[in-house]
């Protein structure tokens, strides 16, 4: 465009770039399975599979259902609001600010908890590796190296993450097709395709499953991020909720196969030798040191990338809070003079994840997770349902189906997963909640002015 020779066409020009829309629908696919990673059900095998009694991938899909209902929705608010922050921005501009300041809340929670969840997983998984080496001397090794990165201002690149998840996809294929000829081995094609994964008279509950779903919905935890690319994408009305729509689906299906094939690998779900590493075990079985040292890899270095991004994502989300005094600003705006880093927050969430990681289980970190996740989930299901069909858009024609029922339909799905989590998660959220709550009415006088808003694009 510069280089036309007429007026018109230069002006046009200088204010594409901040229109101009460059990412496909399958570039925002690609970032949503980056976000998620195809190992995310990995780390939740032994666990998921032992309390569903044998039944993981029923959790899976039923996860994925009310995951794909749920990211219709955001997909739809996506569109309404094409803002950093997601469930915060649509609750928040969908349905109250107060409550929306809720969602935020919420969502801070998580973004504490990631860098612990990681924490917990990993120093389970080298004190299996290595016995000698004690469970707090590997949870402090794992958060010293996470802390000390985070404060010298290393990030982990693009490329890294593509080159870490074309590891990924290699070391699965590889374990999709041995375990194929493992199973195939030992029942011929009985031994493959079976219906017990799914439904197993002898286990099959229920209510069990349905408990199992709140914690198996980690899996999945990320697709949202996919909303936050909405003003760079092309078409966006479509790309972003159809996007958003097959993470999921993928997820859930590419998922589903692992854990299924787990399963017929290793069916007495009840004899795990460590459940958090269980899947290690049905990868040694299948492909022998070779395998399971490529999923070691892979689940290790998806751990520390996870947290390494974890935790600066909430030290950055602190120091926003503590920019716009949300937060007491003398300490989370602290910025180091010379890394131009918020290494006051970095400690300070390195000492959190350090000290829970000593007193919490992995298992009992991913439904505190979820517990702050999934109020998030109802909240957009809500958001959609209050703009689309009671509020209405310009131009848009209701319908009871897609503007109601639907999600509708999500929140509940949302709501019985949420009331699925053990009561430990659900005392301490409660409580993570109710200080939000108090903190909000404090800060608005009794809910009477607009809450401080807590800017997510910081992270």
């Amino acid at each position: 465009m510069s280089n036309s020779p007429t007026p018109t066409p230069t002006n046009a020009g200088a204010a594409a770039p901040r229109l101009k829309r460059v990412l496909t629908l399958w570039d925002l696919i690609f970032y949503g399975i980056v976000l998620i990673q195809p190992v995310a059900p990995i780390p939740l095998f032994g666990i998921v599979q032992s309390r569903s009694q044998g039944h993981i991938v029923d959790t899976i899909l039923l996860a994925m259902l009310a995951m794909m209902i749920t990211a219709f929705s955001y997909g739809r608010m996506a569109a309404l609001y094409p803002a950093a922050g997601s469930a915060y921005t649509y609750v928040g501009r969908g349905l109250s600010p107060h409550l929306g300041f809720l969602a935020g809340w919420a969502m801070f929670l998580d973004y504490l908890l990631q860098p612990i969840l990681n924490a917990v997983w990993v120093a389970v998984a080298v004190h299996r590796l290595l016995p000698q080496v004690p469970y707090a001397v590997g949870a402090l090794l794992f958060v010293g190296l996470v802390v000390w990165l985070n404060l010298v201002g290393i990030r982990a690149t693009a490329r890294a993450n593509r080159l870490l998840l074309g590891f990924m996809f290699v070391v699965i294929g590889a374990f999709i097709v041995l375990a194929v000829r493992y199973t195939y081995a030992g029942g011929g094609w009985g031994g493959v395709f079976s219906i017990e994964p799914f439904y197993n008279p002898k286990t099959f509950s229920f209510p069990v499953i349905g408990a199992a779903t709140s914690l198996a919905a980690l899996t999945y935890i990320g697709f949202d991020g996919v909303t936050t690319l909405a003003e760079d994408v092309e078409n966006p009305k479509r790309n972003v909720l159809l996007a958003a729509v097959l993470v999921c689906l993928f997820t859930g299906v590419f998922g589903g196969l692992e854990v299924y094939l787990g399963q017929r690998v290793w069916p007495d779900y009840g004899n795990f030798p460590n459940p958090e590493t269980a899947f290690w075990d049905v990868c040694r079985r299948v492909g022998g040191v070779a395998l399971f040292s490529g999923m070691t890899a892979v689940t290790l270095l998806a751990c520390f990338g996870s947290a390494l991004t974890g935790t600066l994502g909430a030290a950055r989300l602190l120091f926003g809070m503590g920019r716009d005094n949300v937060l007491p600003r003398k300490f989370f705006s602290y910025l180091h003079p010379k890394r131009n880093t918020p290494s006051h927050n970095i400690w300070m969430i390195g000492l959190l994840a350090y000290g829970a990681a000593l007193l919490i289980t992995y298992d009992q970190a991913a439904e505190l997770l979820n517990f702050g996740a999934f109020l998030a989930f109802m909240g957009v299901n809500l958001a959609t349902v209050h703009q689309y069909y009671f509020v209405g858009r310009p131009g848009h024609k209701r319908h009871w189906l897609t503007d109601l029922c639907l999600p509708l339909f999500g929140f509940l799905f949302c709501l019985w997963i949420w009331w699925g989590l053990r009561t430990p998660a659900k005392v301490v959220g409660g409580i993570w909640f109710a200080i939000g709550l108090t903190y909000a009415a404090v800060k608005t006088r009794g809910f009477r002015t607009r809450p401080v808003m807590i800017d997510f694009s910081e992270t």
